[in-house]
């Protein structure tokens, strides 16, 4: 049996001082993972419906099969395991700013590390998601120009509140724009938020791409005794 509250790492890091623990639920028993950075936590176990929606959503009306897939945003690894999980994905590069939490996988200090990283279609890559989205080589440092079938972004809380300053330019019309010049015909972009459906970002995504639409995503919050909310937003070029 684990420990009530188990640290299992902590670092600091230009963006904060970064924390995986793991906790021992008292009313299932069961190991939660959890992700601070600074103050805020970024991630938990206990929550992960919306990151495995992300790729549902994302994927659910592509065509055909050996999908090159992107994510932005490793955090536990739900949202890359649910693309992994698709028999029609072939590829998939996934891009995370924090190098620890790409070891904390290769280690298998989180239960989905040693899958992802032991996965032939999968690759692990340090860097900036945010500077490659908005440039012409692209998100795959081995294969400039790189297009994708599919681009899925989980990292900031919402495209209104960003982990960092530089992260905003993303969600703005130009920044939408590069990101559609990185998708295939036919390609889907969709991102994670924590904030209710924002009208105004999806007619950004309108202007940037053929179609854009908001997901609810309903599910249970035993900490607050009720329903909890996430939004997935889906652009198609």
């Amino acid at each position: 049996m684990s420990k009530r509250i188990e640290e299992l790492d902590w670092r600091p890091t230009p963006m904060g001082d970064l924390c995986l623990r793991r906790r021992r639920d008292p009313a299932t028993g069961r190991d939660i993972h959890e992700v601070k950075l600074g103050d805020e936590f970024l991630m938990s176990s206990l929550f992960v419906e919306g990151e495995i929606a992300l790729t549902r959503l994302g994927l659910e009306h592509l065509q055909g099969d050996e999908l090159d897939v992107a994510v932005g945003g490793l955090g536990l690894g739900y949202t890359a395991r649910a693309a992994l999980d698709d028999p029609r994905v072939g590829s998939l590069i996934v891009i995370d700013a924090l190098a620890e939490v790409i070891a904390w996988h290769r280690q298998g200090l989180v239960p989905l590390g040693a899958g992802l990283s032991t996965d032939p279609r999968c690759r692990l890559v340090h860097g900036d998601f945010f500077a490659p989205a908005a440039e012409v080589h692209g998100l795959d440092p081995e294969q400039p120009g790189r297009r994708f079938d599919a681009i899925l972004l989980d990292v900031d809380h919402s495209p209104r509140h960003v982990l960092h300053p530089r992260h905003a330019a993303l969600y703005e019309p130009a920044g939408l724009q590069a990101l559609a010049a990185q998708l295939r015909p036919d390609g889907v972009f969709a991102l994670w938020s924590n904030d209710p459906p924002d009208g105004e970002f999806t007619t950004r995504l309108e202007a940037a791409f053929q179609k854009a639409e908001a997901h609810v995503v309903e599910f249970d919050n035993p900490l607050q005794n009720g329903m909890a909310t996430n939004t997935v937003y889906v652009a198609r070029t």
